[in-house]
């Protein structure tokens, strides 16, 4: 089997798939007598990966897999095609988030009194309706508080494959413009044609830990500007 053949189906597998894909995943397209090894298939990924390091879309490895996407770079132009408004989130609940992608993990008391203020419960039920926070563990004090941390789901929307790939705080400083990844495509609309959804950027998370003096963006990116206050 050529390599050529290896690519094309990798790229149309990723295309079509709706979601990030693992290696093992995309070996299993392949009929048996014919699979390319794991090795091949990893070979064809990086080569996509420089194909398109010119173009409006890019390859990119989550937690769950390989996955296109729209460039960050073109996120607010692509945007455009949902005039709808999409969500943002308050500066309190990304503060939330960003305490716990960065300390988990973090008990609720923990993150009032980094923010010195009460945690609004519905913070956090947003943030496990979003799958991005999750109940982790509890810590050995008395009450025995939950611990909080985050999810997988959570790497996937960010775009990175573990949370090491946050960017360091000391960087903060140098993020002023987020702009939105969008997953290429992501889910089904009512016809059952596959369009590709806005996804944020790690960033957004990042520069919502940033020390007081810095400004903090409304919520996460993309198109609209409808923010949710809680």
């Amino acid at each position: 089997m050529s390599e050529n053949h290896i690519r094309n189906v990798i790229e149309a597998a990723l295309l079509a798939g709706g979601k990030p894909l693992q290696v093992a995943e995309i070996a299993q397209l392949f009929d048996e007598e014919a699979r390319p090894e794991k090795e091949q298939i990893v070979e064809g990924l990086r080569a996509l990966e420089t194909e398109y390091a010119d173009r409006g879309i890019e390859l990119k490895e989550t937690a769950s897999g390989w996955r296109v996407q729209i460039r960050t770079a073109y996120g607010r132009e692509i945007g455009r095609l949902w005039p709808e408004r999409a969500q943002k989130y308050s500066r309190a609940l990304l503060e939330t988030l960003a305490l716990v992608a960065y300390r988990q993990p973090i008990t609720r008391a923990e993150i009032e009194s980094v923010r010195g203020v009460a945690v609004n419960p519905n913070i956090i039920k947003t943030l496990m309706e979003r799958d991005w926070v999750r109940v982790v563990g509890h810590r050995d004090v008395p009450g025995h508080p939950e611990l909080l941390g985050t999810t997988r789901e959570f790497l996937d929307y960010f775009g990175l494959r573990s949370i090491d790939e946050l960017p360091p705080l000391a960087e903060l400083k140098a993020m002023s413009d987020i702009n939105p990844q969008l997953a290429l495509p992501a889910l089904a609309d009512e016809s059952g044609v596959l369009v590709p959804v806005a996804e944020g950027d790690a960033e957004g998370v990042a520069v919502a830990a940033s020390p007081a003096s810095e400004p903090l963006p409304e919520g996460l990116p993309g198109p609209g500007d409808e923010t949710v206050y809680v």
